[in-house]
């Protein structure tokens, strides 16, 4: 008796989240470069790339110019809806409360972050919007994958401007006491 499953295709391998993720720190490090803090993301369908985005609020002076709404934005425009369902997004941090809402209004399949966010987090850390039970739309969310590098961007990125704060700080400050009182009598007085 001949094989059935002989005739029958390969499967094909499954995109690891890392392999996405890894993608999204490639963004997060061009938001680094224009000194932005560096967040990215990618929407992924069928296990294809059709968007990307990083941190851009500073330089384009818009508080909703966060990496996942940036790719959000552009998987909209390349899908001609609004709408992305049975896409994912994958992001270096933990989402806000306007990134959250923003992939239930999308219709996200699923939302894949790396980096906690203890302050704004809203996919656990600080809240869960993903878990209201009133909403209309649940999107399945998994946090950690790459968790380590995305929270070591995070940190070379504001112990970098910490380090330029304080350099330019110390280059303010006048030196010991000879900026204080430059004539003797005008300190006695």
């Amino acid at each position: 008796m001949p094989d059935s499953t002989a005739s029958l295709p390969e499967p094909l391998p499954q995109e690891s989240p890392e392999r996405y993720m890894a993608l999204a720190l490639e963004q997060a490090r061009l938001a680094w470069a224009e000194g932005e803090v560096p967040v990215g993301a990618v929407v992924v369908k069928d296990g294809v790339v059709i968007a990307a985005g990083y941190n851009q609020p500073i330089g384009r002076h818009d508080p909703t110019a966060h990496a996942e709404v940036m790719a959000l934005r552009a998987a909209a425009e390349k899908l001609g809806n609004y709408r992305l369902p049975g896409c994912e997004l994958y992001v270096t941090l933990e989402p806000c409360i306007m990134c959250s809402g923003a992939m239930m209004h999308a219709r996200l399949a699923r939302v894949v972050y790396a980096a906690v966010d203890p302050k704004t987090g809203a996919a656990g850390s600080v809240l869960n919007l993903f878990e209201q039970e009133k909403l209309n739309h649940h999107t399945e969310v998994r946090g950690g994958v790459m968790a380590d590098e995305a929270s070591g961007l995070l940190k070379a990125f504001f112990a970098e401007r910490r380090a330029a704060a304080r350099k330019l700080s110390a280059e303010a400050a006048p030196e010991g006491d000879a900026g204080i009182a430059s004539n003797p009598a005008s300190a006695q007085a």
